[in-house]
């Protein structure tokens, strides 16, 4: 069970509930350690006198803003509290406005309220309900952790939800920040009616399950690699940017890929026995890993035929591809090459092969 990393209550006109805040949101995020190089040596932070270079122990340390240099205002931690003592311990709700009337560019976190106490539920479940029935948030602020929030309150099927806000003042105007912005509408009436067509082809329902944080599993992927002794293909590179002379060609063939993708993902497909999936976890693993995967008779042929492939045939191959061929090749450095650097090593050991073939 979770623990409320705040307890206060939530008020309403003259209404309060008590209630906790807990994290909606966990990290997966793959954490490594600092090491010195060369060693298994951690590296650790401590917190040192600037002058003397001792450490300092938590309890002796207090916050100061800095007047002029080297002139400082202290203030210790209780100060802090005791200037926001109501505040500190209540969401207090002054607004109700429309959910969408709020820039996506203002929501900050996320966290779960659940009162605190069965006693409690029933003036819980009522606020819920209000803000469900009306479509609105309420708007409010609290103290924690010695920093002030704006938050948006919002109803979602049996809980409230607490999203923090961005004060106006935190976000900036992208007209003054930006160095590049359009002018005025771009796209003619075709290419605007194509790009909605894609836009249409792409379009789904919003399901959260089916996208994955892939850069995290390539991530682990690595880790799992190098405790092999093993070597992983790099990522493709970025795609170049798209002239707008050929915009209306690639626009048609993206609609047409998508349309595509929709139609073998709508196929049914057969469901694999049990062996035949364990076989192909495998199979997927020993490709992540480039550890020798098993040729077809296919893959073969085709590894026959490129014995004398030039460099317009490799530049039709991706990088993972082009990858894979220097480390059949067994080319050195191949892992730090970029995409023409794979293919001009690549061309010169095909060079190398015909003229020990003759």
């Amino acid at each position: 069970m979770a623990r409320a990393i705040w307890t206060g209550v939530i008020t309403f006109g003259l209404v309060s509930v008590p209630v906790g805040l807990f994290t909606a949101t966990g990290d997966h995020t793959v954490h490594f350690h600092q090491l010195q190089r060369g060693t298994s040596d951690r590296i650790r932070n401590r917190r040192v006198n600037e002058r003397t270079g001792d450490e300092v122990a938590s309890e002796d340390i207090v916050k100061g803003f800095e007047l002029s240099e080297g002139e400082y205002v202290v203030v210790e931690p209780d100060e802090l509290d005791e200037i926001a003592p109501g505040r500190s311990q209540t969401i207090d709700i002054t607004d109700f406005v429309d959910l969408d009337q709020i820039e996506p560019v203002y929501f900050d976190r996320t966290y779960y309220i659940a009162p605190r106490g069965k006693e409690y539920t029933k003036v819980y479940e009522l606020l819920r309900a209000a803000l469900a029935e009306a479509n609105k948030v309420g708007i409010a602020t609290f103290v924690m952790r010695g920093k002030q929030y704006l938050t948006a309150l919002r109803a979602e099927d049996k809980v409230l939800v607490l999203q923090t806000l961005h004060w106006a003042d935190e976000v900036r105007d992208p007209r003054q920040e930006l160095p590049e912005l359009p002018s005025g509408r771009a796209g003619k009436g075709k290419e605007l009616d194509m790009a909605l067509q894609l836009v249409g082809a792409l379009s789904g329902p919003w399901e959260p399950a089916r996208y994955h944080d892939t850069y995290q599993e390539k991530v682990r992927e690595l880790v799992q690699a190098k405790a092999e002794g093993l070597e992983i293909a790099p990522a493709e590179e970025a795609p170049a940017a798209t002239n707008v002379i050929d915009l209306m060609t690639v626009l048609q063939g993206s609609i047409d890929q998508a349309r595509g993708g929709r139609k073998a993902e709508s196929a049914p497909q057969q469901k694999k026995p049990a062996t035949a999936r364990k076989a192909t976890r495998k199979v997927a693993k020993k490709a992540a890993t480039r550890k020798a995967p098993p040729k077809t008779a296919r893959a073969t042929a085709a590894s026959r035929s490129q014995r004398g492939t030039g460099k317009r045939e490799l530049r039709q191959l991706s990088k993972a591809e082009l990858y894979q061929r220097a480390t059949e090749h067994d080319i050195v450095g191949r892992s730090k090459m970029s995409r023409e650097e794979l293919i001009d090593a690549l061309a010169r050991a095909g060079r190398r092969r015909k003229k020990s073939a003759a």
